[in-house]
């Protein structure tokens, strides 16, 4: 259902999000959905705003890109929670909030008088997430971790890589393992706020995001292969890790652009979109499965997929996979990916980051995010939402904040005033 007022999804919302590497892209999440976001940095502004890049190679909390990335659409108050006057302050903001989000080592919310007991006795409604590596009451909760370490204890790196397994594991970048989290919070946050007004009575609940957990149920066939079967999974060139060897499925174009091309064409409109795609191009004579290609479409409707195909359909799979490979051999790459998308067939093109963001169908859609920097005097490029709800727009709402931008303005929301406390 459409929202009359065209209203983001999380409009009036109020989140107030503890700056930590671990939650910002959860934080993020809630302020490009509409969400009033409030950032809670330590004094001097949160360590990865120290983190490389800067936009034009000047290091300063305000340019980190790194930074940039994760805390769109936030306000950011400077509060130094080791001070009471900080602590009764941050009080007064989580009385007035839907979500806290916090990625503190366990025990140092208890610690500061703030955790969900504490909180909860002066908001109910209040829906607290915490995210750490290993839950906040499991065995390993005091471990400590990184982005890597998640990921390769929960089983992601495995699953990474190619087929020669003289090389290592490829580790996935850009902070894959707190974004894995990150998105669990956020539908865990999400089903809570929706029990809270309907089942929920009007009552808050605390959520604990596992890290570690997280990843490993991102692990696809990896985690019960091995736990129901006992068998261990072995990484493939772009394509799933598998206890069996699969098919390889990268296909190079005439122009060098790689083409992941999913599984053969299996099913009868299939090999009659292949013929076709053979006939249009000019290579139907050239192509030397053609006949195989023409036996299949007299067959009726067969799916060689469903069962074991005989020799007769292993040459027809054979020669229907040979077939994209042909095309794709004499074709640019976008063209190869935009025939393939066009007749059905499951294909994607790899993209460099910088083509991603000028493709046609992603521009379509509005990923390629322009946001004003008044402070620099120019517009930058962002990627935009992961997702796209046509009901109710989701967007950017503002740049990422400067160090404290919006310490007096906020304070002064919920009756604080910004001289009672250390704020700079």
């Amino acid at each position: 259902m459409s929202d009359p007022a065209g209203l983001p999804p999380l409009a009036g919302l109020r989140v107030i999000e503890i700056a930590g590497e671990a939650c910002a892209y959860a934080g993020k999440l809630f302020g490009d959905a509409g969400a009033d976001v409030v950032l809670v940095e330590p004094p001097g502004g949160h360590a990865t705003r120290a983190y490389e890049p800067f936009v034009d190679d000047r290091p300063h909390p305000d340019r980190s890109l790194y930074f940039w990335a994760n805390n769109t659409s936030k306000r950011s108050v400077v509060l130094d929670l080791q001070q009471p006057a900080a602590r009764e302050a941050f009080r007064k903001l989580v009385a007035k909030a839907d979500f806290l989000i916090e990625s503190e080592s366990p025990g140092r919310m208890a610690a500061l008088g703030l955790d969900y007991p504490d909180l909860k006795a002066l908001n109910p409604r209040l829906i607290m997430i915490s995210i750490t590596p290993y839950g906040r009451n499991g065995p390993r909760s005091g471990d400590q971790a990184t982005d890597l370490t998640l990921m390769a204890g929960g089983g992601i790196v495995w699953n990474a890589g190619y087929d020669d397994h003289s090389l290592p594991p490829v580790r996935g970048g850009g902070g894959q393992g707190w974004y894995a989290g990150c998105n669990f919070a956020v539908m865990a946050g999400l089903a809570a706020l929706l029990y809270r007004d309907s089942l929920g009575q009007g009552k808050g609940q605390h959520i604990d995001v596992n890290l570690h957990a997280a990843c490993n149920v991102t692990t696809e066939a990896g985690s019960y292969s091995y736990l129901v079967a006992g068998q261990t999974v072995q990484r493939q060139t772009g394509r799933h890790a598998s206890v069996l060897k699969t098919a390889p499925v990268q296909l190079r174009c005439a122009d060098g652009v790689y083409i992941a091309s999913g599984p053969p064409p299996r099913r009868l409109e299939q090999y009659a979109a292949l013929l076709e795609w053979l006939a249009t191009e000019g290579l139907l004579d050239q192509f030397p499965g053609t006949a195989a290609l023409k036996e299949a479409a007299k067959m009726g409707d067969v799916n060689f997929g469903s069962r074991d195909p005989g020799e007769q359909g292993r040459r027809i799979v054979d020669a229907a996979r040979d077939g994209l490979t042909f095309i794709a051999s004499r074709l640019k790459g976008y063209d190869f990916f935009i025939g393939a998308q066009n007749r059905g067939f499951q294909c994607g093109i790899i993209y460099t980051p910088d083509e991603a963001m000028r493709d046609p169908h992603f521009k379509a859609r509005g990923f390629p995010a322009q946001v004003e920097h008044p402070e620099l005097g120019r517009t930058i490029t962002y990627p935009g939402m992961p997702y796209r709800m046509t009901g109710s727009p989701a967007r950017i709402g503002r740049r990422p904040p400067l160090v404290g931008e919006h310490t007096e303005e906020v304070l002064r929301e919920v009756g604080f005033a910004p001289s009672d406390v250390t704020a700079r």
